[in-house]
């Protein structure tokens, strides 16, 4: 099967991220090479641009998208929380540049035997790097009914959690749980018939929270921000596109954690923490599609895109700025 992913937003990341012909980019979830092309494509020979995913398929197809610019182009096989690390090994150690495409592409989708689509019968999978043992089908028959019910409820927010948990564990008495037609199944029956078609197909929450649960996404996400922002260079740019709500919180708090991160008591005249913000946060509001992209892709419906400007707070910037709520300096400069 052809490896396919329209990339979403991608006239306003390339805006966003300021390209400049010489410098270094990341994109940290390659996919189809969809927003790689478009950076690659305004590189000069001195620029480069390095492209990180997990999945063997989207390696394979983005190396071929991208043979145009071999010359600029590096590609490694690898989750982005490993980003600061392998790009060690090659001598970077700061960039211009960092995209993060969260979304699942649509080849991942699209391919039953990967196990993500509700919409198909396959065997249980959900691993994006299948070099990986723990799958979709560990999480399904190995939980508890209280492990189920955490990872259903809090990453796929569903109303029904506690009902679907008792419901799989029950069903797996007899036989283990192996394709997704089974799961499906059992999801429908715990859910009241009244609400089976509100918002969406039934299994779309549940598959979601254990798909995130299978390749620890939101852990990931967390802990790689923080090193992504350290690796740009003055004026760098980094931009992220989410898809659902728990994405979309752990990037606004954690931009806004650099941009103020004092710990100081509320009630200190002054910041004598000593932490410094290390940029800001230009979209003040998160980015979404136009109607025109979400008619043609609706599967970027959901997507907002977040971008943090690494920068060094100077005095006269200081000076400029009101003071904040908390009665200290608001160093935010308003883009």
């Amino acid at each position: 099967m052809e490896f396919h992913h329209t990339p979403v937003l991608l006239n306003e990341c390339i805006e966003n991220l300021n390209i400049r012909p010489d410098g270094i980019y990341v994109d940290g979830t390659l996919g189809g090479g969809g927003h790689s092309f478009a950076i690659a494509s305004l590189l000069s020979d001195r620029g480069r641009l390095i492209g990180f995913d997990q999945d063997a398929a989207a390696i394979a197809a983005a190396g071929e998208r991208l043979s145009p610019f071999r010359d600029k182009v590096t590609i490694i096989h690898s989750n982005y929380c490993n980003m600061k690390t392998e790009l060690e090994k090659i001598g970077i150690t700061s960039v211009d540049g960092v995209i993060l495409d969260l979304g699942v592409s649509s080849y991942q989708l699209d391919d039953a035997s990967r196990g993500f689509t509700y919409r198909e019968d396959a065997l249980l999978d959900m691993r994006m790097d299948q070099r990986q043992t723990f799958s979709a089908r560990d999480v399904v028959n190995t939980y508890s009914v209280e492990e189920l019910y955490r990872v259903i409820h809090d990453y796929g927010e569903e109303r029904y959690a506690n009902s679907i948990a008792r419901h799989i564990v029950n069903a797996r008495r007899d036989h283990e749980i192996e394709k997704t037609g089974e799961l499906i199944q059992l999801i429908k029956e715990s859910i009241p018939a009244k609400s089976r078609n509100v918002g969406g197909h039934p299994a779309k929450r549940t598959f979601q929270a254990i798909r995130i649960e299978v390749n620890h996404e939101l852990d990931v996400l967390e802990n790689s921000l923080d090193d992504m922002i350290g690796l740009l260079d003055e004026g760098g740019r980094i931009c992220v596109i989410t898809f659902h709500s728990l994405e979309d919180r752990i990037v606004k708090n954690c931009f806004r954690r650099n941009e103020h991160p004092c710990t100081c008591p509320p009630d200190f005249p002054v910041c004598v923490c000593g932490k410094k913000p290390k940029g800001f946060v230009v979209t003040k509001k998160p980015v979404i599609p136009s109607d025109g992209e979400m008619e043609t892709n609706p599967r970027s419906q959901s997507a907002k895109l977040r971008v943090f400007e690494r920068r060094k707070i100077t005095g006269a910037e200081k000076e400029e700025n009101s003071y904040n709520g908390r009665g200290r300096q608001n160093i935010r400069k308003e883009q």
